[in-house]
């Protein structure tokens, strides 16, 4: 037996049908491809590898999370950092590039290889493997908070928690939320738990296609709110393996942070379109090439441009190869044109933003208005009811 779908309320189906609208909604403004897009994605997705492995205690500057997803050094991630963030890269990756091919069953052979991408440059805790005996989750103080179900009962939930996955006829939210939930609390790997579990409830999401797969996923939301998280999880699993209990705290609690996250990403792809078109007309005012907006918009953000990076967002940018040599001349006249400060020689030079292109960020941020993200259980009591005739 694993954890239940809940029947819903419905306060519950209304959210539900507000994150549908919201969905769609996002979808309609990052649909038609535009210049600023390829960074738009870039940036959600180093994002949600930082949020997720956050939550593990491997700490990233955003910096240096794009870094490790283009293959770059980064500066000051530490080594089991930079590894954890390069196998949630590799399995975020394939996650994505499987998405719409539903000919590929989500099975165990699939949950075990992306927790061996995740996870195999350390053997000792057994990538690809199901743990071999019992396992315990401890807070910061080293008290035993969570106990997982026995081993041997793990291959059984595990087969038990895919055929629900491939039979719940539930909105995909919710199917999503469910799989996250059931494989978290299994628990059936030595270590990486948690992630697999973020990474499986991105995948369901991916496959529903409604929105671009990267933009489906909440574990940004997770990471910065890994309390509210760990606290909603303890609340239900109960401190062991008891799946009679109600699922309901963090079906809602998912909706929540659905519905908060769509928000912050309608607000960032207005500022992120903003940011395009100030760097825009900045090159120009300069003569640049207008692919050199790409790289002034990525320094704008705080982001170290190298050769290679400048060379993907530009691409993004204009939709044509844009070669070495070429990158190398565009990075060298935005420097000369006072856009971009070179830091370090030859092979171990980046670019940052120059004061004027970073002021254009800043300029953005400050019109930025107070957070007032509501909670989408208040936003549906609040709308407006149909009358009665």
């Amino acid at each position: 037996m694993i954890f239940e779908t809940p029947s819903l309320r419905d306060d519950e189906s209304e959210v539900l049908q507000l994150l549908t609208e919201q969905r769609e909604r996002l979808r309609d403004r990052v649909r038609e491809p535009r210049r600023w897009t390829g960074t738009m994605r870039q940036m959600a997705f180093a994002r949600a590898i930082q949020g997720s492995n956050s939550i593990e205690g491997y700490n990233a500057s955003l910096d240096d999370v794009v870094a490790e997803v283009e293959g770059e050094p980064t500066l000051s991630a530490d080594e089991e950092t930079q590894h954890a963030l390069a196998g949630y890269r590799d399995a975020m990756t394939y996650v994505l590039q499987i998405a719409d091919d539903h000919r590929l069953a989500v099975d165990e052979g699939l949950i075990k290889s992306l927790h061996f991408m995740m996870i195999k440059h350390d053997l000792r805790k057994n990538p690809g493997r199901w743990r071999p005996g019992p396992i315990y989750v401890q807070d910061g103080k080293g008290a035993t908070v969570y106990e997982g179900p026995p081993s041997e009962d793990v291959p059984g939930l595990i087969a038990e928690l895919l055929d629900s996955v491939a039979a719940d006829q539930s909105s995909v939210l919710v199917k999503a939320a469910m799989a996250h939930l059931n494989l978290v609390l299994i628990h059936p790997f030595s270590d990486g738990n948690g992630r697999m579990a973020r990474c499986l409830q991105t995948l369901v999401l991916a496959r529903d296609r409604v929105l671009a797969p990267i933009f489906s996923s909440i574990e940004e939301f997770l990471g910065r709110n890994t309390q509210a998280y760990y606290d909603v999880l303890a609340d239900v699993g109960g401190g062991s393996w008891q799946p009679d209990r109600d699922a309901r705290p963090w079906l809602r609690f998912c909706l929540r942070a659905h519905y908060m996250q769509i928000q912050t990403m309608l607000r960032r792809r207005a500022e992120i379109e903003g940011l395009w078109n100030e760097c825009l007309a900045l090159v120009q005012s300069t003569g640049l090439p207008e692919r050199c907006a790409a790289g002034a918009m990525n320094a704008a953000y705080g982001l170290r441009l190298r050769r290679g990076s400048y060379r993907s967002v530009a691409e993004d940018a204009v939709g044509e190869e844009v070669s070495n040599q070429s990158a190398s001349r565009d990075l060298k006249a935005m420097v000369d044109a006072g856009l971009l400060e070179a830091v370090g020689e030859r092979r171990r030079r980046y670019y940052l933003a120059d004061d004027e292109v970073r002021s254009l960020w800043h300029a953005i941020r400050a019109k930025r208005p107070p957070k007032e993200i509501d909670d989408p259980f208040n936003v549906i009591r609040e709308r407006p009811q149909p009358r009665l005739s």
